[in-house]
């Protein structure tokens, strides 16, 4: 992972690297950017999550070196800058002393933002657990609430990768690593567990799966996830997969009909010549044009010691109404950018 004093250097790079021109702001209309390449940021920028603020900016929150969690801001999703960090060194939560800061989740719930992160060391899968913390602005500083449950609270081994989930019927919780994905109630503010919500978790994927992200497109709720080694450089071997389902506790099935609960899965994107370890991606973002967009981390085989790079690619969806992505692995080509009018 990057540390904190070579990390406004790497965002330097990464913007240079990522944009196919400059910004209209500094050049006549007729050089601005048309189209993007991957990676979209050249930093380790792993576990990404986005959200697209009051401000018309979208904002991407990530894993960095387990201190804090860097942020960045775009107009379009492809040319980044550097925006802060989510916490102060005096504000970082103490819930994780003596672990790091992993897999935040990005929400604006009730006027406020809310982040969701993961506290873990390897190897302490009965410790770990998931924390809260809010802030008037996407940028921060967030101001910590505290943990919301443990591994051994929960009943649930490496408890981390949280997923934040609002429906009619209320607000949950979506986690888990390896050992089973799990959902489980939140309070109204969404600060804290429901009363009852150990015992009312629900199972919605076996022990193949991390990093859970649940859309709803269409007729189904898609439940989307990674497998595989995640940080094992070059020799990485993870992807992203999808299983779907009417109702929202599942049951969630491949394209064959198995169960996600038995492991079974589609696999959205895998790996290529150019990037391996392609996963834990965000949440879906449509476009003002339609089209519908994907962020996820993976690793440039060309600079495998760079750490997971930030990568973009557009959602197609078939006549069955299942994602895809063109070529099955991510895009390295140069592609039109995606479309945002509005400002």
């Amino acid at each position: 992972m990057l540390n904190h004093r070579f990390f406004f250097l790497w965002t330097l790079l990464a913007v240079l690297s990522a944009s196919c021109g400059s910004s209209s702001q500094d050049h006549p209309a007729s050089t601005k950017a048309v189209a993007y390449r991957n990676p979209v940021v050249r930093a380790s920028m792993p576990d990404p999550t986005v959200i697209r603020a009051h401000d018309g900016y979208f904002y991407v929150y990530a894993t960095e070196d387990t201190r804090n969690v860097p942020i960045m801001k775009s107009k379009d999703l492809a040319e980044w800058t550097y925006a802060g960090r989510a916490f102060t060194e005096e504000g970082r939560p103490s819930f994780v002393t003596g672990g790091g800061i992993w897999a935040p989740d990005i929400n604006f719930i009730d006027g406020q933002y809310v982040l969701y992160y993961a506290m873990s060391v390897w190897g302490g899968e009965m410790t770990c657990g998931i924390g809260v913390a809010v802030s008037p602005a996407p940028a921060g500083p967030f101001a910590d609430q505290g943990k919301l449950f443990t591994s051994d609270e929960i009943g649930v081994r490496n408890s981390i990768d949280p997923c934040y989930v609002e429906t009619d019927d209320g607000k949950f919780l979506v986690w888990g690593s390896f050992h089973g994905i799990y959902a489980a109630p939140l309070s109204e503010d969404g600060l804290s567990l429901a009363p009852g919500a150990v015992e009312d978790k629900v199972r919605l994927a076996g022990t193949a799966f991390e990093a859970p992200c649940l859309e709803k497109h269409g007729d189904f709720y898609y439940l989307f996830a990674s497998v595989g080694s995640c940080c094992a450089g070059i020799n990485s071997t993870y992807r992203t997969v999808v299983g779907r389902s009417s109702s929202i506790w599942g049951p969630y099935v491949d394209k064959e009909g198995v169960s996600m609960v038995d492991n079974g899965y589609t696999v959205l994107i895998g790996p290529n010549e150019a990037f391996v370890g392609n996963g834990h991606n965000a949440g879906i973002v449509r476009d003002d044009a339609g089209q519908d967009w994907i962020l996820y981390h993976g690793i440039d085989t060309g600079h495998p010691d760079g750490g997971r790079y930030l990568l973009l690619d557009p959602v197609q969806w078939d006549v069955e109404g299942w994602p895809y992505i063109e070529g099955g692995s991510p895009s390295t080509a140069a592609r039109p950018l995606p479309v945002f009018t509005a400002r």
